[in-house]
């Protein structure tokens, strides 16, 4: 009695900071930026879907988030349509150029990391112009020009700097200073970083979208605008090229499938990593009645912690671009072999840690796989039933640090997720496999994680985050926080949190998770590590008929509905 006592009184004290819900009868957008989430509703309160909304969304936070995501960068979507109960899945991830080749960033027999992370080398083809104007063509009723008419408002006239923008400013201002339009930009006259309130502008960035929005992505892919990106990077020492832009192509890929407690969870395929990883955890747990543990108990969280670690080690061993590689996804998320790892984790100790993963194909792959970050998720839901789940990213804050001519485009680090070299840690201290090796025109592997849970044909949820390997994990508490523990979504979202990624070999826990249950989390065999801010999360949730929408505040975004 005394231990429940302390745990509750533990708990008491290190509530998480509250999540804003945001209500609403006829739509939800949740973005981590609050004018990007209106973005969405504007679309909406304009005749729009949920697909107009998002891409609404996204191109705005591309603007007043810009060291998240941007028109320099790429992503997924996952649309549920209504109507029809199909889900499909569009890949505009980012390309390694035709002239990329594996060892490219590798000097006297060693990998240099900054080749990847800063500068023209780490440029891949950037892929979200394309992406997004290809799901509206298909799926959304509104012109791409109406709906960019937010961004372009937003860069023309400017916004003011929210907490989480300067905070990344100030964190990145050597780096800002190097480029003369991110410093003009982003930095005071006298160098110092804006601060929270300061308004930017972005005049060169809104006149690129103006051009995108009257004339499509062939504004962006061929022509003077190319031309200008190419040689922005050529001259930062890239081998990116305007043939790289023209040959871009979105892709449309089938979502994967998988259930929980009666539910349907729809989610990325590969090169996402993220909904492969995510549905081998909800399978390895899929019998055990987690209610009765509670969500910050030491069983639960062990439990949580070791079926992370088989998902992270077969994420390291098996997945990469599906176009160049075989991913056994098939045998992977098997009942049959979700159940045998299950079997395997102990539930008072840990396993040797060449010991996780599933038996599958041991000895095909390597240690770890590459990350992103810098990142940022929309989550939309529809009067007419429609769901979208939306990430998109430049990888690490403000991407390469690079900024294509006179057009205000950041251009992406993105060629930093692939592996290197094999056992050279990447900007996570992740360790890269030969799956996801470069290759020309070959897609870098991602954590990105939009996921669409459906229950009797009807989207009752959309989530996905930002954060890297952080994503996958916290997309997947905050699914179970609302399937298995019958959280609203504002608590959902800002309950405490736990990662472990298999390598390095660390669990890590938010503030909120009680020193008690770190101590018996420790006595299971885990080293626990104390983390501020693991992931964020936006989550929309459909129930009686209404609209519940609750963004991440570790990020300081703000739901808005309709």
């Amino acid at each position: 009695m005394r231990v429940a006592a302390a745990l509750a009184l533990c708990c008491l004290l290190l509530l998480p900071r509250p999540a804003l819900a945001a209500w609403g009868a006829h739509g939800m957008v949740a973005a981590d930026h609050r004018l990007a989430s209106r973005a969405g509703v504007e679309m909406l309160q304009r005749g729009g879907n949920a697909i107009d909304a998002a891409v609404a969304a996204i191109f705005a936070v591309g603007v007043v988030n810009p060291a998240s995501c941007g028109i320099g960068g790429g992503g997924f979507v996952l649309i549920y349509l209504g109507k029809s109960g199909n889900a499909v899945a569009l890949d505009y991830r980012e390309t390694a150029p035709a002239a990329a080749s594996r060892d490219m960033f590798v000097r006297d027999g060693k990998a240099v990391a900054d080749l990847s992370r800063r500068g023209g080398l780490a440029v891949a083809v950037p892929g979200e112009v394309a992406g997004l104007a290809e799901a509206l063509r298909r799926y959304g009723k509104l012109p791409l020009a109406t709906v960019m008419e937010p961004a372009i408002r937003y860069a023309r006239d400017g916004f003011a700097v929210e907490p989480h923008l300067a905070d990344e400013i100030a964190e990145a201002a050597p780096d800002l200073r190097a480029d003369p339009l991110l410093a003009r930009t982003f930095l005071q006259a006298d160098g110092s970083p804006r601060r929270a309130g300061d308004t930017v502008r972005q005049p060169e960035l809104a006149a690129t979208l103006q051009h995108i929005a009257d004339d499509g992505p062939p504004a962006f892919y061929r022509g003077a605008m190319a031309k200008r990106i190419a040689q922005s990077v050529q001259a930062r020492g890239g081998i990116l090229t305007e043939d790289d832009l023209k040959q871009y192509r979105p892709t449309w890929r089938r979502p994967l499938r998988g259930s929980h407690h009666a539910a349907e969870v729809v989610t990325m395929p590969p090169p996402s990593s993220g909904g492969g990883v995510l549905l081998q955890i909800l399978g390895i747990l899929r019998h055990d009645e987690l209610a009765a543990f509670g969500p910050n108990s030491p069983t639960f969280l062990h439990l949580l912690a070791e079926a992370m670690q088989h998902g992270f080690a077969d994420r390291a061993r098996f997945y990469g671009d599906p176009d160049f590689v075989h991913v056994p996804l098939a045998d992977l998320l098997a009942p049959a072999n979700t159940a045998s790892v299950r079997r395997r984790i102990r539930m008072s100790g840990t396993l040797d840690h060449a010991d996780y993963g599933s038996t599958i194909g041991r000895g095909t792959g390597g240690r770890a796989a590459a990350v992103d970050a810098g990142t940022s998720h929309v989550s939309v839901m529809d009067a007419d039933g429609n769901a979208v789940a939306c990430t998109s990213t430049v990888n690490t804050a403000f991407g390469a640090m690079l900024v294509a001519g006179d057009t205000g485009i950041i251009l992406n680090n993105e060629m930093d997720d692939f592996s290197a070299q094999p056992g050279v840690p990447n900007v996570y201290g992740l360790i890269g496999a030969e799956a996801n090796a470069i290759a020309p025109r070959k897609r870098p592997l991602s954590s990105m994680t939009p996921t669409i849970v459906t229950r009797n044909r009807q989207a009752i949820l959309a989530a996905g985050g930002s954060g890297g390997p952080l994503i996958i994990s916290a997309t997947t508490e905050v699914l179970l926080n609302i399937l298995d523990f019958n959280m609203d979504a504002a608590t959902a979202v800002a309950a405490p949190r736990i990662h472990h990624q298999w390598t390095p070999a660390v669990l890590n826990v938010e503030p909120g998770i009680p020193p008690l249950t770190r101590q018996a989390l420790a006595r299971f065999g885990h080293v626990v590590k104390e983390m501020r801010d693991m992931g964020v999360v936006q989550a929309v949730r459909r129930t009686a008929g209404v609209f519940e929408g609750a963004s991440d505040p570790r990020k300081g975004g703000e739901a808005a509905g309709w």
